[in-house]
């Protein structure tokens, strides 16, 4: 049988001084400590850290598709959709004159539970004959219908607009407002049915740059953010109202749930900027066995799961 004693002597003998002993075990024992704290580290890094999707980063001009008012799905109309600088932009020539033919990007892809955001900046002046309303006016539109199931002369699609503008200088403007073409919301626990709302977000003046954000769940909560503050919440989007023109009857299912759909910016008269727009998709693998495993997925889909 083995003395305590005994062994504890040996193990002295080995070093020096005490200090050494306590040296060397802190040596011996401080990697292992390391190593274990990286493992745990890892797993709970990785299941937790947000891997967003750049929809635009400045180069994937490919995967967006213009469609304007009475132009097939496709045309950029006089070329409006700009892709330059690495930025994705609006813009007008000096000759040109509004005439109702309003213009919408679609991403190539839809998306059900997700954060939306999106920096953009106004520039310059409002194209000739352009509405009042939409002098520094832009949207993301989301849970848009198909692209393909728009009508030609459809001036805006069925979807849900995060409503962008930018200040005039003078008078408070709030952004992130919320607009309904072809759709209802409930807002503060009653159905509206009123085209659009404003946020209490702040005003954003001039030409800089500005950072919105977006909660999407299904056809549930829809929260705007800006600087991290939520200054937009409804719920329950249906397809429903009116404030479209040129819909195709197939595509206007009245009372229908809007659980999904596309993603779409605008042109609405007034040149914007955007250098990036990115998507965090909260709809993925839900198994903790798997690799891919995210602890902020919110919707399941583990067909996507993977395990190797």
């Amino acid at each position: 049988m083995n003395n305590p004693f005994r062994t504890s002597m040996k193990l002295i003998a080995i070093f020096s001084s005490k200090n050494a002993f306590r040296s060397s075990i802190k040596i011996l024992v401080l990697p292992l400590v390391i190593v274990v704290c990286i493992a745990c580290g890892e797993k709970s890094t990785n299941e937790a850290e947000e891997d967003w999707i750049a929809i635009f980063d400045g180069s994937n001009y490919g995967d967006w598709t213009p469609k304007f008012t009475g132009a097939a799905l496709g045309v950029n109309y006089r070329d409006r959709f700009v892709y330059d600088d690495g930025l994705l932009s609006v813009r007008y020539a000096k000759t040109d004159t509004f005439k109702g033919n309003f213009g919408h990007l679609f991403y190539k892809e839809k998306f059900s539970h997700y954060k939306l955001r999106a920096t953009y900046r106004f520039v310059g002046d409002q194209m000739t004959d352009g509405p009042a309303w939409a002098f520094r006016n832009n949207g993301l539109m989301l849970h848009c219908q198909e692209p393909g199931t728009l009508g030609l002369d459809q001036d805006f699609p069925i979807s849900l607009e995060l409503q962008l503008l930018g200040g005039d200088d003078n008078q408070p403007r709030t952004t992130a407002n919320l607009c309904t073409p072809g759709t209802n919301v409930v807002l503060n626990d009653s159905l509206f049915t009123t085209h659009c709302v404003n946020s209490v977000s702040n005003t954003y003046h001039g030409d800089q740059w500005v950072t919105v954000e977006v909660l999407v769940l299904g056809d549930s909560l829809i929260q705007h953010k800006m600087e991290d503050k939520v200054v937009m919440a409804y719920s329950s989007p249906t397809i429903g109202g009116g404030n479209i023109a040129g819909y195709l009857d197939s595509a206007f299912k009245e009372g229908e749930a809007l659980k999904e759909g596309y993603i779409a910016i605008q042109a609405e008269s007034h040149p914007i900027d955007f250098k990036r727009i990115e998507v965090l998709n909260l709809c993925g693998c839900m198994d903790e066995k798997a690799k891919n495993y995210k602890s902020y997925y919110i919707k399941p889909d583990n067909s996507t799961c993977i395990y190797e």
